[in-house]
């Protein structure tokens, strides 16, 4: 399970049947994981359709609970205060 919160923590969110193809863990076990994860609030998840090119993909979209990731590099967006 520390694989699948790893993979979760540096990519964010995503869908089991990516988890699975990164990790080298089956769907069926990333699914009992993430219901295990899930249970214990170590993450969020949800069930998900998708369509991409017209294939309709069915799956469990799962995030971290309560993670904020860095802020990207770069310039930031000025604060604008109106009065």
């Amino acid at each position: 399970m520390k694989e699948i919160l790893n993979f979760l923590k540096n990519n964010g969110e995503q869908l089991d049947t990516d988890i699975a193809g990164a990790t080298g863990i089956s769907v069926a076990n990333v699914r009992l994981h993430l219901s295990k994860l899930a249970a214990q609030g170590e993450i969020m998840s949800c069930h998900s359709i998708r369509f991409e090119k017209g294939k309709k993909i069915e799956g469990i979209s799962c995030r971290l609970v309560g993670y904020i990731p860095p802020a990207a590099p770069g310039r930031k967006p000025k604060t604008v205060v109106k009065h």
